[in-house]
């Protein structure tokens, strides 16, 4: 209420100041040279105007706006409101009280317009000198920052950087590739360049923070942009999706650091809607192992596709609780059961598949831990490929529609025990799918960014800890997707699958992990081997230098998604399998000794490193 009156008691000033300097300026500022008629006239129009002005600019909720964000919106306001003001005024004037001359009321509104306008856009400036005068004192060194993008979400990240009484960063530069806007300031700050100057310009301006504020920017453009700035030493962070620009969410707390998987320099997979809504909807869908990194986010997209009813089976309460919590408050429709239990038990699986009929199962519960498993085999062996056998055996025997297995990259010449237990797994889909009435089929893809245990979330941990970043060998490369698109091809697979097929995605080029390390330790600010260490500690027990798609034999067709391929089903002599997989649960459950000797019986493309 205070400052409205401030406010209020201003204009009044404005009025009296500014109509008698255009009254003094109509007579050339010769105070004595004005007419004594048209003293009185002002003393007469003063009172009018002021009851005018007051009037109107409440009708355009003048003295309702916070002013600390006062623009251009502000502006044209104000410019109409003392135009009407003027008019108004200079109307009753001459016809109920004194003729006064032409340039008093048009000098008068000019003045007006001028100095209203000028006292709103003061408390602005009054309060952006105070902050930046007070962050000054609470922070000696406020960071510099430079944001990528002088468009809509670069100037709203400006915006709130120049009024926000919490931010004490300083925005010094804009870069724009559009060249129209070199050499221009957008609210006072310089737009000094394209792409080519950020490492100079970060050198110039002494920048500590990059802020990529191009929401729409295409995958590879990324890349490139990112690649720049990983060699200023600056922090980097980016803005969120175009949606949420559109949305006006775009502000400094919606800010994000840069992820590893921004430098992937790809196109997301993209799945066709209608095929995956053409088999899911109104269908009852099995996920086991749905409270994993993979089995969660199936969850997730099964949920918002209109399915009958979702069973969700996993082992470990506290995922099946967080992910039942998630889904109970997101979709509150959703016919949603969460069950406990382990694919290793017949009688759980039988009772789940007799009492409610699956359609659809998304086989992804495993162990996945190359380490881990190498110490225990007989684990992966359970819970890998008897969970599987026993799983598919149920599908098959209630007349499932649909059976698609969460394969692995490592399933291909395995050296490890995780990798030849997926490999038995793959076989165990291409035997039924030889005389099942099921359509089994399985899904193989490469490391996923951000899921349990992957490198990226140990990466950054490290790097918070002040390192060292350990990577196992300089030369180790692996493919990457997203969890997201690791889905999409998992839902996208069960709409092309035909039987006994292994679907493989386009992951792109292969990624250097030491070049992941550094590029991370770089986009946090830092110098690898300068101020976070990068430590090799030689590979781990199973581990490969590089991962492949494919075998040889298995051969490559391509599906209507141009980033999807089929690998030919390899057949599978059914009766032999079927007594080698019931060795090797006996042989599991006794704990042998030389399961990877056993396993290699099997699977003769695995060559397990301690052989």
């Amino acid at each position: 209420m205070k400052k409205k009156m401030v406010i209020i008691i201003a204009d009044i000033l404005a009025v009296v100041l500014s109509y008698g300097a255009a009254l003094w300026l109509r007579f050339d500022l010769h105070m004595t040279a004005i007419p004594g008629q048209y003293l009185r006239g002002y003393g007469l129009y003063i009172p009018l105007s002021v009851a005018v002005l007051l009037i109107v600019y409440t009708i355009f909720r003048l003295y309702k706006s916070i002013w600390i964000y006062a623009g251009l919106s502000e502006l044209i306001r104000t410019f109409f409101a003392s135009l009407i003001t003027a008019a108004l005024s200079g109307i009753v004037s001459a016809v109920l009280l004194i003729r006064m001359p032409m340039g008093f009321y048009l000098m008068g509104w000019v003045f007006l317009f001028l100095l209203t306008a000028f006292i709103r856009i003061s408390y602005r400036l009054f309060r952006r000198m105070t902050h930046q005068h007070q962050a000054g004192k609470e922070q000696k060194h406020p960071k510099n920052v430079m944001i990528i993008g002088a468009g809509a979400a670069g100037r709203t990240l400006l915006r709130e950087y120049t009024t926000s009484q919490y931010v004490t960063e300083a925005v010094r530069c804009f870069i724009d590739d559009n060249s129209d806007k070199w050499g221009r300031y957008l609210e006072g700050v310089p737009i000094v360049g394209g792409r080519d100057k950020i490492q100079a310009m970060a050198a110039k301006y002494d920048i500590q923070k990059i802020i990529l504020a191009i929401p729409g920017l295409k995958p590879l453009e990324k890349k490139e942009i990112l690649d720049i700035c990983k060699y200023t030493g600056c922090q980097v962070q980016t803005v969120p999706g175009i949606y949420q620009l559109i949305n006006g969410e775009v502000s400094v707390s919606q800010l994000r650091d840069v992820d590893v998987e921004d430098l992937l320099g790809r196109e997301p997979i993209k799945m066709n809607i209608e095929d995956v809504l053409g088999y899911v909807k109104g269908q009852v869908v099995l996920v086991t192992g749905g409270g994993g990194s993979i089995g969660s986010e199936l969850c997730r997209q099964l949920a918002a596709h209109q399915v009958k009813q979702l069973i969700i089976l996993e082992m470990y309460e506290n995922n099946a609780y967080d992910i039942q919590q998630e889904l109970k408050y997101k979709y509150p429709d959703l016919n949603l059961t969460v069950l406990i239990g382990s694919v290793r038990n017949s009688n759980r699986l039988e009772d789940i598949f007799k009492t409610y009929h699956p359609d659809i199962v998304y086989h992804a519960a495993a162990h996945k831990h190359v380490p881990l498993m190498e110490d225990s085999p007989n684990e992966a062996i359970k819970n890998n490929v008897i969970g599987t056998y026993k799983t598919a055996m149920r599908a098959d025997k209630y007349h499932t529609r649909r059976f698609v297995l969460i394969s692995t990259d490592k399933a291909v010449n395995p050296t490890n025990i995780m990798g030849a237990s997926k490999r038995l797994c793959e076989m165990v889909i291409q035997m039924f799918a030889q005389k099942s009435e099921t359509i089994f089929t399985a899904v193989r893809f490469g490391n996923v960014l951000g899921s349990n245990g992957s490198v990226i979330p140990l990466f950054k941990k490290q790097i918070a800890h002040g390192g060292p970043v350990t990577v196992t060998h300089p030369d180790i490369i692996r493919y990457f997707m997203t969890i997201p698109e690791a889905v999409s091809l998992v839902l996208q697979a069960g709409a092309y699958a035909k039987g006994g097929e292994i679907f493989v995605l386009d992951m792109g080029q292969p990624v250097k992990i030491a070049d992941l390390a550094r590029n991370l330790i770089r986009l946090s600010g830092l110098t690898p081997d300068v101020d976070i260490k990068i430590e090799y500690t030689g590979l781990r027990p199973g581990e490969k230098l590089y991962e492949e798609l494919l075998m040889a034999e298995e051969g490559l067709k391509k599906t209507a998604n141009q980033r999807i391929f089929i690998g030919n089903p390899l057949p599978v002599d059914g009766e032999k399998f079927r007594s080698q997989l019931a060795m090797l649960d006996k042989e599991a459950w006794d704990e042998c000794t030389n399961m990877k000797g056993l396993v290699q019986s099997i699977v003769p493309e695995y060559h397990p490193k301690d052989a």
